[in-house]
């Protein structure tokens, strides 16, 4: 699945409630998950860490969802030809 695809998931799913809830609301969630990620690799627990992630991501999408923002193509822009400082691939900087 693309991350396009991904974002039109959650947006089928999730979009009314996220936008009811707004971007400064959406935004703490993805906080509060980071956060809930950064303890489950604390404790080395591989299925908190792959839940987590899902999370992060899921809220990563809302959040764009909400503000308009498509992620693949704005991690394209910016990555897609490699390192954004020296271009390389690997990074050279």
């Amino acid at each position: 699945m693309e991350v396009r695809e991904l974002q039109r998931l959650i947006k089928e799913t999730y979009f009314e409630r996220d936008w009811e809830r707004g971007v400064e609301k959406n935004n703490l969630w993805l906080v509060e998950e980071v956060g809930e990620l950064t303890r489950a690799i604390r404790k080395g627990r591989r299925l908190e860490i792959e839940e987590e992630f899902a999370d992060v991501l899921a809220w990563l999408l809302s959040l764009a969802n909400v503000l308009g923002v498509d992620v693949e193509a704005a991690f394209l822009k910016k990555y897609g030809d490699g390192c954004p400082r020296c271009g390389g691939k690997p990074c050279r900087c």
